[in-house]
């Protein structure tokens, strides 16, 4: 603290330091704050003699000053006094004698200032006998200790034998009278003071009996609470306190059981501030130990029982585990001890005194005290109360009429709300106590429920002024917290309550579904942990749902228990359909019964959502912002397009082929693009759809989904081109079919050149042209080859089956089909014989147009899908055979195309193996680079295997079984290899069966 008194003042004391020092202390005087005056004019005081006790200043001059300035304020001798006992303490310490003299001096020049009794109760007794104010500091030490045993040490006895018990009769009758009339608390307390000075009553024993009366007549607290609190006038400030105590104590007995009587009397006491909650804490049972204990013992219980619920137990040990929890439940049924605590507090909530209320809460564990009953229900009611005036305005549905709810009698409890503001400042803060235990009040929780709905109305609606927009969000983010903390726990607490599910639906729908979903999650993931009897709850539903799943019943009743279990437990069915699919039909089939909440809630799973999806009306928008796996599934479910991850050689080739081929074979090839092009016209399909470079450069797609997109676009332009040209020109010619159809392919595909271009960097266009890009990225395998075989063994599976129906159009269908693709892959290899030498410009090296190929057009392409890996490996195949002018075959095998199984194992299977020999390679360059390549696959599979990683194994053992035919053909890299595979096997026979599977095979 900085100093009051500069050293100028001190050093010029006569000519100006003096009245300075005694402008400050009117100044400080006059201060209105009278703490802050106290507290600086001490300073000041202190300042003014420790430069007294230093030598600074002359003990005449400070004693003259001090005179001047004693009439300033009523306690300044008091204040000067505490003064010198501080110097007292602090020069006895000091080693300089000098200093203890001036302070003695001082303190004889002020004896007419400070009286000595004041100075006796303040200053050391040794400081005192060198003063001269007592003899012998040793005397005075001895008187000093009788009186304080005597004032707080001795006991004082009251002569009972002197009490009239005639004086009780009259005190009980002055307390049990009539009160309904004229007669007031201030007329019996004169008329108790009488009979306590007439019949020598014990004023405690009084006041005891005050209370026992007030407890039998708690009606009139208008009358007995200003007559106490007149009365403790007359008491020590602890002495109410302290008989409540003792009143307590009487009941702490294992058998006793406290009053609510008392309870009512404590709570009132304390609303009126007439004892204070710390003092009387102390006396009730049990400890906050003790509480904390039972609680953890509680969490303990209840991880337990989550434990025996997920434990595999046989029958006969199960029925013992049964009766041994039918045991430990009678156990826990007999009567509880009394908890005093609790049942004051139920006493505070009752007569609406949340302040004290919330004090008792803060003291014990989160929802510990609301888990019991009394309390849970006492708190609902309190709630009722305080938002009566808003719900009636606003809550109440149309045509209902309900039962209001009348105030409580007494103005100190908390404000009725009659805003949505009041509602969070009162409100808001009660619900957050009272958390999952909202539950025992099902007729509250729709009121919370309808006052957020109407809320949600008004934050919606545009006419909210600017001002209070920041307010609205407010109270939008506390709503949430509530819906999170306490709506939805309770709802999981709840008896079957189809209509409470659909109330809190009625609000949920008009939260944003990001909002709506994160809910879900804190709901499933963390809002059982918060309480034992949450993890109770979720261990009991999840092994009931268990069970019901196990029975498969799909009658109505297990079809009921189902909707039971759908409040919150629709994670636990989920998960056991995330696990078995071949239950998502009966679980669809009966979730009938379900509410709308229960739909939302499910809307969280892939496969099932696309089956209830389509059975049930539900939001889809919120879904599908969420993720791509579950739109897969919707588009599956839905609208029957699968897509096949494991493609047998007999389907890859048969997605080489048409329409009618493609439905033989049930499967289509990419999901998405398929319900679009199934579900719109192509007109639809052509509007909606952006031109190639807006999807790539505004849309940021990936070039291998962009072209995908846009693939049917360029065909059918093509197409119809085509037909526009055959028309306007008839000619049966092939030749003039061919030269129609080139035309037609340059008229639509020179935009989409151009639009290429926008892709990639200039310095691309050096090596290849933008027609090859183009060319590469817009044709499929229907263009390039047509599947005979499949056609074929199609054709004789009809065939078999027309001897059982007379006739079978789709026969026809496919022939008709396999002649029009043939002719169609004929126009198509005669385009690319003439566009090929502009194919590849080579400005460069080959090496550097056979690396932006693979980088631009093969790498992309191939891992889109299956059979964009058997295009890929196609079309190197025909790049090769037209004999494409600066294209080395040679280079582009021996790149990374070995590393894609799909790419690779068509090359293998059309037993092209590296090019033209005359032209490219001799047998024994040829012998050189097909060991060089089993070489590297071998290098990298044995890496693989012995990597002991789950993962690689997998994958290398499955490329391995497709490229088994062609490879290995190198005996000792084969039998290197083997080795490998014969290790595996023995290693993950019992580890990892399914590994072990892959390697048998």
């Amino acid at each position: 603290m900085a100093a009051l008194l500069p050293a100028e003042w001190i050093k010029n004391w006569e000519k100006g330091g003096k009245s300075e020092f005694v402008q400050l202390c009117r100044a400080l005087s006059e201060n209105k704050n009278h703490d802050v005056g106290f507290r600086d004019i001490q300073q000041a005081l202190y300042e003014l003699a420790y430069h007294v006790v230093r030598g600074n200043l002359k003990h005449d001059q400070a004693s003259n000053v001090l005179g001047d300035v004693i009439e300033f304020r009523e306690d300044m001798p008091s204040i000067l006094a505490d003064v010198f006992c501080i110097l007292d303490i602090e020069t006895s310490c000091l080693e300089e004698k000098n200093k203890r003299d001036h302070f003695t001096q001082l303190v004889l020049a002020c004896l007419y200032l400070v009286s000595d009794t004041v100075l006796k109760e303040r200053l050391d007794p040794e400081t005192l006998e060198s003063l001269g104010l007592i003899k012998q500091s040793q005397q005075f030490n001895q008187k000093s200790v009788k009186i304080k045993t005597k004032l707080f040490y001795k006991q004082q006895k009251f002569n009972l034998l002197r009490e009239e018990n005639e004086g009780y009769a009259k005190l009980i009758a002055e307390l049990g009278q009539d009160l309904s009339g004229s007669i007031t608390s201030d007329l019996i307390l004169e008329n108790i003071k009488s009979l306590i000075g007439c019949f020598n009553l014990d004023p405690n024993r009084v006041l005891d009996i005050i209370l026992e009366v007030y407890e039998c007549r708690p009606e009139y607290d208008d009358f007995f609470v200003p007559l106490i609190e007149s009365y403790m006038y007359m008491c020590e400030p602890q002495t109410l306190c302290h008989i409540l105590g003792f009143k307590f104590k009487f009941y702490q007995d294992p058998s006793g059981e406290t009053p609510s009587s008392l309870y009512r009397v404590a709570a009132v006491l304390l609303q009126h501030n007439l004892i204070d909650l710390e003092d009387l804490y102390v006396h009730l049972l049990p400890g906050d130990n003790a509480i904390m204990e039972e609680h953890k013992r509680e969490i303990v219980e209840a991880k337990q029982i989550v434990r025996k619920l997920t434990m595999v137990v046989l029958s006969s040990e199960k029925t013992e585990e049964k009766e041994k929890e039918k045991e430990k439940e009678e156990e826990k049924t007999e009567k509880p001890p009394d908890n005093q605590k609790l049942g004051l507090l139920e006493a505070l909530l009752k007569i609406g005194d949340w302040q004290h209320a919330q004090s008792i809460m803060d003291q014990m564990p989160p929802f510990y005290s609301t888990s019991h009953k009394a309390i849970a229900v006492a708190l609902c009611q309190l709630v009722h109360v305080t938002i009566e005036p808003l719900y009636r305005r606003v809550g109440v549905p149309k045509g209902a009429k309900g039962s209001p709810i009348s105030s409580l009698p007494n103005k100190r409890a908390p404000k009725q709300a009659e805003s949505f503001e009041e509602l969070r400042k009162e409100v808001f803060n009660m619900l957050c106590y009272l958390g999952p235990h909202l539950s025992h009040d099902p007729i509250l929780f729709a009121k919370v429920v309808r006052l957020g709905k109407a809320f949600m109305k008004e934050f919606q609606s545009d006419g909210s002024k600017q001002e209070d927009k920041e307010k609205m969000e407010t109270l939008f983010s506390c709503l949430l917290s509530i819906t999170d903390q306490v709506l939805l726990p309770s709802l999981s607490l709840m008896d079957c309550n189809a209509c409470m599910s659909e109330e809190l639906w009625g609000m949920f729908k008009t939260f944003p579904y990001q909002y709506r979903y994160r809910l879900y999650g804190q709901w499933k993931n963390e809002t059982y942990n918060s309480h034992p009897l949450l993890v109770k709850v979720k261990a009991q539903t999840i092994d009931r749902a268990k069970y019901i799943m196990k029975c498969g019943d799909s009658s109505k009743e297990s079809q009921e228990s189902c909707h039971v279990l759908c409040r919150f437990e629709c994670m636990a069915i989920l998960s056991q359909i995330q696990k078995y699919d071949n239950l998502i039909t009966p679980v669809v089939d009966s979730l009938k019964y379900l509410t709308s909440l229960n739909y939302d809630v499910l809307a969280c799973l892939a496969s099932f959502c696309g089956a209830v999806f389509r059975k049930y009306p539900i939001e889809l928008a919120g879904l599908l912002h969420f993720d791509l796996l579950i739109l897969k599934e919707v588009v599956q479910k839905m609208a029957g397009i699968e897509i096949t991850e494991e493609m047998t050689m007999e389907q890859l080739e048969a997605m080489t082929g048409g329409e009618q081929l493609k439905a033989e074979c049930h499967d289509t090839l990419v999901q998405f693009g398929g319900f679009l092009a199934s579900n719109l016209s192509t007109e639809d399909y052509i509007k909606r759809v952006p031109s190639i470079d807006v999807l790539c450069n505004e849309f940021h797609t990936p070039h291998d989904a962009a072209f995908f997109l846009s693939r049917p676009m360029y065909a059918h332009h093509i197409s119809s081109k085509y037909d526009e040209l055959k028309k306007a020109e008839k000619g049966n010619k092939q030749q003039h079919k061919v030269h129609k159809y080139i035309t037609s392919c340059e008229l639509v595909m020179a935009p989409v050149h151009e639009a290429v271009i926008s892709l990639h960097l200039p310095k691309v266009w050096d090596d290849i042209s933008p027609q090859f890009y183009a060319t590469f990225w817009s044709l499929t395998m229907y263009d390039l080859a047509v599947p005979h075989s499949s056609y074929d063994r199609e054709v004789n599976k009809l065939k078999v089956q027309m001897k059982a129906i007379d006739d079978n159009q789709e026969m026809d269908k496919l022939l008709e089909e396999e002649k029009k693709q043939l002719e169609h892959v004929q126009r198509v290899l005669q385009r690319l014989k003439l566009e090929k030498d502009n194919w590849l410009l080579a400005k460069s090296t080959k090496n550097e147009t056979i690396t932006k190929f693979l980088q631009l057009c093969i790498f992309p392409r191939c891992i889109f899908s299956a059979i964009d890996a058997v295009y890929c490996a196609h079309f190197v195949e025909l790049v090769h055979q037209q004999k494409t002018p600066n294209f080395s075959t040679l280079l582009c095998y021996d790149r990374e195309c070995g590393n894609y199984p799909g790419f690779l194992t068509i090359l293998r299977a059309t037993g092209f193996d590296g090019g033209n020999k005359a032209d490219q390679l001799d047998y024994e360059n040829f012998r050189h680079v097909v060991h060089k390549w089993h070489y590297k696959l071998t290098k990298a599979s044995v890496h693989c295997l012995e990597t002991g990683e789950y993962t690689h194994i997998r994958n290398i053992l499955i490329v391995l079984t497709k490229i088994l035919p062609w490879y290995p053909k190198v005996l000792n890299l084969g039998q290197a290899l083997e080795r490998r595979v014969h290790k595996i096997c023995q290693e993950e026979k019992e580890k990892r069966p399914d590994l072990y599977a892959l390697a048998m095979g």
